[in-house]
Parts: C-alpha cells; structure tokens; sequence
C-alpha cells in the first residue's frame, strides 16, 4: 500500500551500503563517541542526504517513503547515536535551510550539505529550558548590518563536529512567541565554544552544549523573516516527531526479529525457547504492538508527504511508539535471559538508545498537553505564513 517496487530496490541497496560501509565501525564510533567523517562524504555521494530535497540544489526530491526506508535501516545497525547524527543532519538541520533559507544559503549550506562536504546541526533546547521553547533565552541583537548572540543551547546533536549551526534565538526578548528568529552560523565564527556531554546510550553521538559569546554574524545570515522564528520551528515538529516515532517503531523490530532468532536457537530444558508458550505467548504480544504503531506511522506518513498538517498525529505517534519501543526492547531483554544484560549482545545498547525516545524531541508529558489542547480544548496549530 505505501511502497513501490522502487522503494524496496532502495531498501535493499542501502541495506547494503550499512552492512558494507556502515556496520564494521559501529563498535569503534560507539567506544571512541565519534563518527568519523570520511562516512558522511560517503552518504552525500550516494545522494542519501538529498532524499527529500530540491532538485536545484542538488537533491533528489522523492516522496517521504524514502525517508522511512532510510530511517528503518539506519536503526537496524544498532547504533542510535550514529544514526541521530545522519538524520539529524539531514532532517532537522537542513530542513531549517530549504524551508527557511534563501537562495544565497541555500547553495552555501544546502547543496554542500546534500554532498556531505558540510554537516549541520540545529540548536533550539537550552540549559533552562528544553521543551519552554518560547522561554529560551539566547539572543540576537541587531547592530548594523550584524546580528550579535549571545547564549548557550544544550542536548545538541552533532553539536561538537559540525561545520555549521542553525540557531534559534530571540530577537525580541519581550514577546515570547513573536520574538524569536533563526539563524545560520558558520562552526569558525569567533564565540562559539562546544563541550561533548557524557550520555547513558547514543554514545555515538557528539551531544553537546554549546556557548554564544558575542557572537557577530552578518544580517544576511537571518532565515526567513524575524520574528517568525517559533511558527517555523513548531511546523518543522510534525516531522521531527514522526521521525523519532520511526525510529521507534523500527528498533522495536530490530529487537523482536532479534528475538525470534535468538529463541529458535538457544536450548532450554531439550528444547528451543520458542517452543515455550509464556514466550510464545510474549513474542506475539511485541510483534503485535510494533506492527500497530508501524502501520499508524505510514499512515502518517502519507498524510505528510500529501501536504497534510500532522501535528497532532505526529505528537500521538511519538509519544506511544517510543512508549512500545522501550517495553518492546525491555522485554526483548528479558527474553534473552543473562545474555541481554551482556555488552557483546545487541539488546543492551538497544535499551540504552531507547530511552532517549519519550524525551527527545518533544517529551512525553509536553507531547500529552500539546494533545489535550487540540483533543479537550479544540486548539488549532496553523501552518506559518
């Protein structure tokens, strides 16, 4: 229903790529808490970056199902901070340039980004205030034809290799929702300081915290209007949740097919574990809970790609499917008995990186007002104009 014979052609060629290019330094990225870069050029020459992007600058402009097929595979490797640094990148960093960016910025920062010449990362959360994103208090005062910032953001993913950053930050300190504007800022600009975060899981990744001191970018450097900084970003959600829910729902079937391969080999009592009804009876229950939010994905997902606003189902979808996937992965553990407690097993790391899934992102108990509002209060969120 949702995938053409050219979307599993797709599939299979980029599950190739991962197994050949991709797995063999999953351990060494995850000990070392750095991807090297030499992989990202490699994405950008398959044109993996450029899935859902302008033809123009670069990309290959196809339909949000490829989007799922990279994001289903991407977790299939068993690295969630490797897999946040590729679409964090591709879809939050650089959905800020196409949207928002003109064309100046565009062949600047989008097309290299496209190629993996650059990587980019967004920078909304910050030290006092995750999910207030009104309440943020990093600032951009205009001098001239320059912007100053001043400030700091946290939690930020590719925050420390990055070569460039998309920053949200207030231009109008005053209004909360109207005061705020984004930028784009080049990694060498004078002011800008990183420091990687230590993490329970995603340990791939170079989370980090990031500090503005004086921080004086050219006006030019301003995406999209001022002032329009919150609409922008609250539009750009819709994706960013559906893609966390993805990513649920997929390393959720990575453990349960990890499972099922696991019980039909492994002995106990004369005979294989899948041949024990309480298990039997567990494994039907997960593969029945991952296949529910999957199917509740695409159709999400279709929706999106035909220009639907999504925002309350993205918010349902992420705030149940990372709830599944953490049960589902708990229970895949438990299965494997002393073995999932072992490092050289998958189904630890696996429940690490799961956690992230109900906080970033949009927490579970933001996501749970965001729906009350529109459910209980009849709230609309609009598009921005």
């Amino acid at each position: 229903m949702y995938f053409t014979e050219e979307h599993e052609a797709f599939r299979e060629s980029f599950k190739e790529f991962l197994q050949k290019e991709v797995t063999p330094y999953i351990d060494k990225w995850e000990k070392e808490g750095t991807v090297e870069r030499f992989i990202w050029k490699k994405f950008g020459d398959m044109g993996y970056f450029g899935l859902n992007q302008p033809e123009e600058y670069g990309g290959l402009n196809l339909d949000l199902f490829y989007t799922v097929i990279f994001l289903e595979e991407l977790q299939k490797v068993n690295s969630g901070g490797f897999a946040a640094n590729m679409w964090a990148h591709a879809y939050l960093a650089m959905t800020h340039l196409n949207k928002e960016g003109d064309d100046r910025i565009k062949k600047e920062y989008l097309t290299p980004s496209i190629d993996g010449d650059k990587i980019g990362c967004l920078c909304i959360s910050e030290p006092f205030g995750g999910s207030d994103v009104a309440g943020m208090r990093t600032t951009a005062v205009k001098k001239g034809d320059t912007y100053v910032i001043n400030g700091s953001k946290t939690f930020i993913t590719n925050g420390v290799y990055s070569d460039y950053l998309v920053v949200a930050a207030k231009t109008n300190p005053e209004d909360r929702h109207k005061g705020m504007s984004i930028f784009v800022l080049d990694r060498n600009t004078p002011g800008i300081s990183s420091t990687k975060l230590d993490k329970l899981g995603w340990r791939a990744s170079d989370t980090a915290e990031i500090a503005f001191d004086n921080v004086v970018i050219p006006a030019e450097n301003l995406m999209g209007e001022e002032g329009k900084g919150f609409p922008y970003i609250m539009q750009h959600f819709a994706l960013e949740r559906l893609i966390m829910a993805i990513n649920a729902h997929a390393r959720a079937e990575y453990a349960v097919d990890y499972v099922l391969q696991y019980m039909s080999e492994r002995e106990a009592f004369g005979k294989t574990l899948d041949k024990f009804q309480a298990l039997r009876h567990k494994v039907a229950e997960m593969a029945s809970k991952v296949d529910m939010c999957r199917e509740y994905n695409y159709s999400i997902t279709k929706r999106l790609n035909d220009g639907n606003y999504v925002v309350k189902e993205a918010s349902m979808s992420k705030l149940l499917s990372t709830k599944m996937a953490d049960e589902v992965i708990y229970d895949a553990l438990q299965l494997l008995g002393g073995y999932g407690y072992m490092e050289e097993y998958p189904l630890a790391r696996l429940l690490r990186d799961s956690r992230l899934g109900p906080i970033g992102g949009g927490t579970s108990e933001i996501l749970k007002e965001i729906i009350a509002k529109m459910i209980i209060d009849k709230k609309e969120y609009k598009p921005a104009t």
